[in-house]
């Protein structure tokens, strides 16, 4: 067991309440199980003192920008302090969304069909909206590629509205990911890694009460419900959870990670993206399906802590 265990929430991204709330729960476990656990609310003004602090070991609870996109986990690495969850690369690369596409595609993971526009590209918005339409017909997903918890993802189903969509959403990360809607069941994956690699936890169906799993139905009460285990056949289970293990690999995840999934009318499932610090929150989805399995989420947490970066 760690001496001195640092839980590190808040942060500055969009996420931060949320972010708050996880920690918050986080830290209470761990007194809980009995670790000599501290409370670190980040900033934009106090990153030096989780050096000055050295803990023996940083629980990240950060969601969003500077806390899942390797930023937070470079400052860690270069102070020598070991953490939890995915390491710089990994972190970097599941973030952004465009990155994230092109990983499963080189991985033969089926996903949406898309198209982006990176950092640098300012677009023709009439343009692009004209060439998404040609390409990947409506209703279409636009989304703001290195926002995270729904943060920046508009459906729109118009051709007249979307040039107006996509200027929007650009003003997010000066970056473009256009996908083509994908009706039908959305899917979630959760992951844990233990000494004996990494496996997959039930497979779980969300049903929101809004059009997608937005951030209201994330945060909410009674905004979303988990179904666990989803309402699928056991062969789609199976070939969800192997998809879902294939990309926690391919992009060197480590830790805890949640892949997200849509089962299409076709019975095919194919991956939105992977989440790297899940929401540990009270209606948060790893910790739904830990308790499905009998785990507590003090259980979770302690078992998040035994099988970190500690190495």
């Amino acid at each position: 067991m760690p001496r001195s265990v640092l839980v590190i929430m808040g942060g500055t991204s969009s996420e931060r309440e949320i972010s708050l709330k996880s920690g918050e729960a986080m830290y209470k476990a761990l007194c809980n199980k009995g670790y000599n656990a501290e409370k670190f609310i980040l900033n934009a003004d106090n990153c030096g003192e989780i050096i000055a602090k050295k803990p023996d070991l940083a629980v990240l609870a950060l969601h969003g920008k500077c806390g899942e996109d390797g930023t937070i986990q470079g400052l860690l690495e270069l102070a020598g302090i070991p953490y939890t969850g995915s390491k710089v690369a990994s972190s970097a690369m599941c973030m952004d969304k465009i990155i994230t596409k092109k990983m499963f595609e080189q991985s033969h993971i089926p996903t949406a069909k898309y198209i982006c526009v990176f950092r640098g590209e300012t677009p023709d918005f009439p343009g692009l909206a004209k060439k998404a339409v040609s390409e990947l017909g409506l209703p279409l997903v636009v989304k703001a590629p290195c926002q995270g918890s729904s943060v920046g993802v508009k459906i729109v189903k118009t051709s007249g509205e979307l040039p107006k969509v996509l200027k929007e959403i650009y003003q997010y990360d000066n970056e473009l990911l256009i996908e083509e809607f994908l009706p039908g069941t959305e899917l979630t994956v959760p992951l844990m890694e233990d000494e004996n690699g990494v496996k997959a936890l039930p497979v779980i169906e969300i049903v929101s009460e809004n059009e997608f799993y937005d951030f209201e139905s994330k945060y909410a009460p009674e905004m979303s419900h988990h179904i666990i285990p989803a309402r699928i056949p056991d062969d789609i289970m199976s070939e969800t959870s192997a998809l879902a293990v294939q990309a926690y690999k391919a992009l060197l995840c480590n830790g805890v990670a949640r892949v997200d999934f849509i089962l299409g009318a076709d019975g095919k499932p194919r991956a939105v993206e992977i989440n790297t610090i899940p929401g540990m929150t009270a209606t948060s989805l790893v910790p739904d399906a830990a308790a499905y399995l009998g785990i507590s989420f003090d259980d979770l947490v302690d078992m998040i802590v035994k099988t970190s970066g500690e190495k």
